[in-house]
């Protein structure tokens, strides 16, 4: 009986000084918006791509660990980003719009990120978008609206991780209020560097005690609110993988402590509001790349290790079929740019002729760009269409943009993306978020931990218990 006793006694030992010391290096991905079919929508495109029906796999479906995840927040049964990304954070359900508290909006509730550096790990919070947006804040903010942008970036310096990166803030002055201090100006107060742009980064992050990695200036003027999606990149232009490789090694630099890093996809949510299906596989695809960065990591340190993918809502209730029993993805490959892009483009045009498009300029711009009419056939009604809305929004100049969630494009980028996805077999439900499931895969240290259907709100504590974190609210 003792000998059974002490054999209980020492599994029970082992099993939690595994999972106490195996997971040094944590890796937690956070798709935004990334649901099952935007994941096996991309593999199958893949496929197509090869000439084949069936899938082409990204990196990270083929982790051994994988379930699906329940999304609904403390108030609604479709959650937003906010609710969402402080459930994937703290463990904690709340309202809709609410940054790391409760749903009484009062009561503040810590992240996994914060129980790491309690821990003594080294903390790093990177997307591809604002750093002040709802995901990447749930890890360092607590405020009662999602959109206090200014407030948040505040509390970005009060949580003190050691590595933030995103496109830019939002609201460094406080809406130009009196009196407000510049959010740039309090980094050297408090520690940061900041670097604008990767060749940046490599310059000063070396003698950086803290970091703060922002797309270039030049960039931001452009466009503050995101880096570029994938398929409208520029060799200049910052990418998830600069932003995840540079996590890395700045939080490597003091290996002994070991890190915690979130890595957040923002704009595969972006272009399902959109309802841009080529622009959403890349986008997926572009997160997968990411992800293979960390992946190298783990393959050096795969005793050490947890990589966790998983995300905060479906977005557009995307669907793979819309009645023919087939499936057309790979005529996707002839779009060029995001709808976003195109609409960069007309707006060029109309810059160019004075606001004069003619109907064959927007027609080779098509052509360009979505392969219309040369690549792509279109049926009587689709060229129709087309013309239509040439003949309202640039000929006659009845502009009436088309507003997503995070965009405004020219009806003419709206309705050749609309076309393109319609011969493709691909359909959209809504421009907003869906309760269907997401995905969580998970490979390394404690990656046994992610079976069985669960709830988001779990997924932090499962973290936490694979790297020994101690949870403190």
């Amino acid at each position: 009986m003792r000998k059974f006793s002490l054999l209980i006694a020492f599994t029970l030992l082992s099993f939690y000084s595994t999972y106490a010391q195996q997971a040094k290096y944590v890796f937690y991905f956070i798709g935004d918006g990334m649901g099952v079919n935007q994941v096996l929508g991309t593999e199958l495109y893949r496929g197509e791509l090869e000439g084949k029906i069936g899938i082409v796999p990204l990196s990270f479906p083929q982790f051994p660990q994988a379930t699906v995840v329940t999304t609904f927040s403390a108030t609604n049964g479709v959650t937003d980003s906010a609710a969402a990304g402080t459930a994937l954070a703290t463990g904690n359900k709340t309202k809709n719009g609410a940054i790391g508290v409760l749903k009484d909006l009062e009561t503040p509730v810590n992240s996994v990120a914060v129980w790491a550096k309690e821990s003594g790990k080294r903390v790093g919070i990177a997307t591809s978008v604002s750093v002040d947006h709802a995901t990447p804040a749930a890890f360092y903010a607590h405020e009662v609206g999602r959109g206090s942008y200014y407030e948040i970036g505040k509390d970005l310096y009060t949580t003190g991780f050691d590595f933030y990166a995103g496109s830019d803030f939002l609201d460094p002055d406080n809406g130009g209020k009196a009196g407000s201090e510049n959010l740039y100006s309090m980094a050297e107060r408090n520690g940061y560097t900041i670097a604008r742009g990767y060749k940046e980064y490599l310059k000063k992050s070396k003698k950086a005690d803290k970091m703060i990695l922002f797309q270039t200036e030049e960039a931001s003027k452009a466009d503050r609110t995101a880096i570029p999606y994938a398929i409208d990149r520029k060799k200049t232009d910052l990418s998830l993988q600069d932003i995840t490789r540079s996590a890395i090694n700045f939080l490597s630099k003091d290996a002994t402590k070991g890190f915690f890093l979130m890595v957040e996809g923002g704009k595969i949510d972006w272009a399902c509001h959109s309802n841009d299906a080529a622009t959403v596989f890349h986008e997926v695809t572009d997160f997968d790349n990411a992800i293979k960065v960390a992946y190298e990591f783990y393959s050096q340190h795969p005793d050490e290790t947890l990589i966790v993918i998983t995300a905060d809502h479906e977005t557009g209730g995307l669907v793979l079929g819309t009645g023919a029993y087939e499936l057309n993805l790979q005529v996707l490959k002839n779009q060029k740019v995001s709808e976003n892009g195109f609409t960069r483009i007309v707006n060029q045009l109309r810059a160019k002729t004075n606001n004069q498009v003619t109907w064959e300029q927007i027609q080779q711009a098509l052509k360009d760009n979505f392969g219309f009419w040369d690549k792509v056939k279109l049926s009587e009604k689709q060229e129709a269409r087309l013309k239509d809305i040439y003949e309202k929004s640039l000929k006659n100049q009845q502009v009436k943009m088309e507003k997503s969630e995070y965009a405004q494009d020219e009806p003419i980028a709206a309705e050749a993306k609309r076309i393109l996805d319609e011969i493709a077999l691909v359909g959209w439900t809504s421009g907003g978020h869906s309760a269907g499931y997401v995905p969580v895969f998970a490979i390394g240290a404690g990656s046994d931990l992610f079976r069985g259907r669960i709830d988001n709100t779990e997924i932090p504590t499962k973290i936490a218990k694979a790297a020994g974190y101690i949870a403190h609210q």
